[in-house]
């Protein structure tokens, strides 16, 4: 077993020198794709937005230190690596700090996080910052499905080679009549989401985690150079007062008889989140003990077909606990993301999960979905919120477009 990997729940709250650990884990608000207040801005600048407040939150540590920077991006041009780039010299992380995209869909800002992790834990770097930007306002569309395919592959005789450009609301579809969720659960599923992150910003709850962002609102885009400067500073897809009842009148939005509709799927948003890492001797050499929030614990990632995709964190949480060591009652809360309401629902139900400790101040129905940010932006919302509730460990997870699963533990500290 690698030396950084200590089974057992007990095991794993122990501190040992060689832990992962974060120091600052932050985002933006996440907005409405083409709606909300983010629609005017790139991606890359709410990159830079969450890279330079990291700098600032950490000003006793040298930028130079710094050694890699990964980012999870699904839809951004030359897959986000140049515009990236730019982000991370622009607001102050020197030139010998590498850089990299990664695009794993869904899961990309946990797959970069992870992969800081993994540099860490062999050697290859003592201190990095892993996250996700997306913007779909911009990038979604055509890009969502790629039309641009083989002949080959796409009559491919092998059924799962097909199914992976399968519409996404179609193997939510798949999921719901294949594991008997009703219309009605999904409806009080996504209200639920609405309520709670409803109360989630009344309470302030969200405050700790959010960077505000500076950036541009066009009122009129046919007159783009009647430009204002706003500062966005909430999430803008929650809906007060959300009942099953309202969203139970929404039309199916992916088949006419199906039961998925814009009202109980995860939102197309905008958003960036990222978090500090490095291993914890280096943060007692640097004097930044003290800074520590948490730590990562592991992940795991697997496969399953690609038409009920859904079903990913189903199969990646257990063999994530079973990874770990650390048992399904261990957890104290589990962010898990709400792709779709149907999925979401098989998934908690698979596992035997107490839905109270489920994405406690909402999911991706009510907060949305930008892609390649979402599993840094489900980071940022889990470490205050262990805190919170004084729990010591936590999951992220998600199903990922083509049929996957990703895991991830963390421990808060």
């Amino acid at each position: 077993m690698s030396g950084f990997l200590q089974k057992g729940a007990k095991k794993i709250l122990q501190k040992n020198p060689h832990d992962i650990v974060i120091l600052t884990s932050i985002r933006t608000p996440v907005t409405r794709a083409k709606k909300g207040g983010l629609r005017d801005a790139y991606d890359h600048e709410l990159l830079a937005t969450v890279l330079s407040a990291i700098k600032t939150q950490n000003p006793n540590l040298d930028p130079a230190k710094v050694e890699d920077i990964q980012i999870g991006t699904v839809l951004s041009e030359l897959g986000g690596s140049k515009a990236g780039r730019m982000a991370s010299l622009h607001v102050g992380w020197p030139n010998t700090s590498s850089f990299q995209t990664v695009n794993r869909a869904c899961s990309s800002g946990l797959a970069a996080i992870t992969g800081i992790a993994h540099s860490i834990a062999v050697g290859q770097i003592s201190v990095g910052i892993g996250g996700g930007m997306e913007s779909m306002t911009r990038n979604y569309g055509s890009r969502a499905i790629p039309t641009q395919l083989s002949p080959d592959l796409k009559n491919s005789p092998v059924q799962d080679a097909k199914d992976c450009i399968m519409s996404m609301g179609i193997t939510a579809e798949n999921v719901a009549e294949r594991n008997g969720v009703s219309r009605a659960d999904q409806d009080a599923f996504a209200a639920n989401s609405h309520n709670k992150a409803t109360k989630a910003q009344e309470d302030g709850l969200f405050d700790k985690e959010i960077v505000p962002v500076n950036t541009r609102w066009i009122p009129d885009p046919t007159v783009p150079e009647n430009e204002e400067k706003i500062t966005v500073t909430k999430d803008d897809g929650i809906r007060p007062g959300s009942k099953p009842e309202k969203l139970a009148t929404m039309k199916p939005a992916f088949k006419p008889d199906g039961t998925a509709t814009a009202g109980n799927s995860s939102q197309v948003s905008d958003g960036a989140a990222a978090c500090l890492m490095m291993r914890r001797s280096t943060a007692t050499e640097l004097g930044l003990t003290s800074s520590i929030i948490g730590k990562w614990a592991g992940t795991q990632v697997v496969g399953c077909k690609p038409d009920e995709m859904g079903v990913g964190p189903a199969i990646a949480i257990p063999k994530l606990l079973e990874y770990t060591g650390v048992k399904t009652e261990e957890i104290g809360v589990w962010e898990i993301n709400e792709a779709f309401a149907s999925q979401a629902i098989h998934c908690v139900r698979k596992l035997g999960i107490d839905e109270s400790k489920v994405n406690p101040k909402g999911g991706a129905i009510a907060l949305g979905h930008p892609l390649g940010a979402t599993g840094a932006r489900q980071l940022a919302s889990l470490l205050p919120e262990l805190e919170r509730q004084g729990q010591e460990l936590g999951v992220v997870s998600m199903c990922i477009g083509t049929g996957m699963g990703m895991a991830s533990l963390f421990v808060r500290e």
